[in-house]
C-alpha cells in the first residue's frame, strides 16, 4: 500500500495534468491543505468567468524604501543567516483560501493588504514562512495580482499563468474534509538572496515532502517556479520525520 501510495504522490507528466494540480487551484490540496475540491473546467467561456480576473496594483510594485524594502515593509533580522532549529515562538495559524498557514510577528508576513500576505524577514525563518504562504494564495480569484508581485518573473511565472487560468478558483470553499495539513518544515539551502525550503506534509496515508525554491528579490521573499511552472518540486512520500522542525500542530 505504501508502494502505490508514493507511486501516486511521484506523479508524472505536466504537473497540471496532474491529479493534485487538479484537486487544488493553486498549490497542494491533495497533500498538504484542508479541504478545497478543484476540478479543470470544461469549457472556454465558464474558465474565463472563474479565471481570468487581471492584476491589481498592490505595495510589492511601488518603489523601494531607501532601505531596498517594499514601502512600510520593517522587520527584525536580527537572526541573520541561522537556521531554524525550531519553529518561532510567536508563531500561530491563520486560514488562508483553502489552507492553514503559520503565520509570524518576528518573520511574517507583518503585512496583510487584501490579497497580499507580504514583508518577510530576511531571514531563514523568513523564507519558511513565505514558502507556506505564497503558494497557498493560488487558490483564489486573486492569483494573478499575487502572481504578480510575488512570484519571480521569467519563464516558470509564464507558465504557471497559463497553466493557472484553466483552473476554477475556490476563495475559501472548501469540502470540510481534513485531506493534509503542514507538519514541518528545513531549509536545504540558503544564501541571503535564495533559499529552498523542504516543506513536511501529513495526511492519513503517512508522510510527504515537497521543496520550494525562493527569491529575495525587490526587498522581500518570493517563488521562484520551475521553468514548467511549477512552484514546487514533485511530492514525495517520506518515512521519517528527521532532519525536520516540527510545527507541533
Amino acid at each position: 500500500m505504501f508502494k502505490r501510495r508514493e507511486r501516486r504522490l511521484a506523479e508524472s507528466g505536466p504537473y497540471y495534468r496532474q491529479r493534485s494540480w487538479q484537486l487544488s487551484a493553486g498549490f497542494l490540496a491533495v497533500v498538504a491543505v484542508v479541504g478545497g475540491v478543484v476540478t479543470l473546467l470544461s469549457g472556454p467561456d465558464t474558465t474565463a468567468a472563474h479565471a481570468s480576473g487581471a492584476a491589481t496594483a498592490g505595495p510589492l510594485a511601488g518603489p523601494a524604501a531607501k532601505d531596498g524594502r517594499p514601502r512600510g515593509c520593517r522587520t527584525d533580522d536580527a537572526t541573520g543567516a541561522e537556521l531554524p532549529k525550531k519553529a518561532p515562538g510567536d508563531v500561530g495559524w491563520r486560514t488562508l483560501g483553502v489552507a492553514r498557514v503559520p503565520v509570524s510577528p518576528s518573520a511574517g508576513p507583518t503585512r496583510i493588504q487584501g490579497a497580499l500576505w507580504w514583508c518577510y524577514a530576511h531571514t531563514p525563518t523568513g523564507a519558511v514562512i513565505a514558502a507556506h504562504v505564497i503558494p497557498s494564495q493560488m487558490s483564489g480569484s486573486d492569483w494573478r495580482t499575487v502572481t504578480e508581485q510575488q512570484v519571480v518573473p521569467g519563464r516558470g511565472r509564464e507558465m504557471f499563468e497559463f497553466q493557472r487560468a484553466t483552473v476554477q478558483s475556490t476563495d475559501g470553499r472548501d469540502s470540510g474534509t481534513a485531506v493534509a495539513s503542514y507538519a514541518g518544515f528545513s531549509v536545504s539551502s540558503y544564501t541571503g538572496t535564495a533559499a529552498t525550503v523542504r516543506l513536511l506534509l501529513k495526511s492519513a496515508q503517512g508522510y510527504a515532502a515537497t521543496d520550494i525554491s525562493l527569491r529575495w528579490s525587490g526587498g522581500d521573499w518570493k517563488v521562484r517556479p520551475d521553468d514548467n511552472g511549477s512552484l514546487h518540486s514533485p511530492v514525495s512520500a517520506v518515512q521519517s520525520t528527521n532532519g525536520f522542525v516540527l510545527w507541533g500542530v
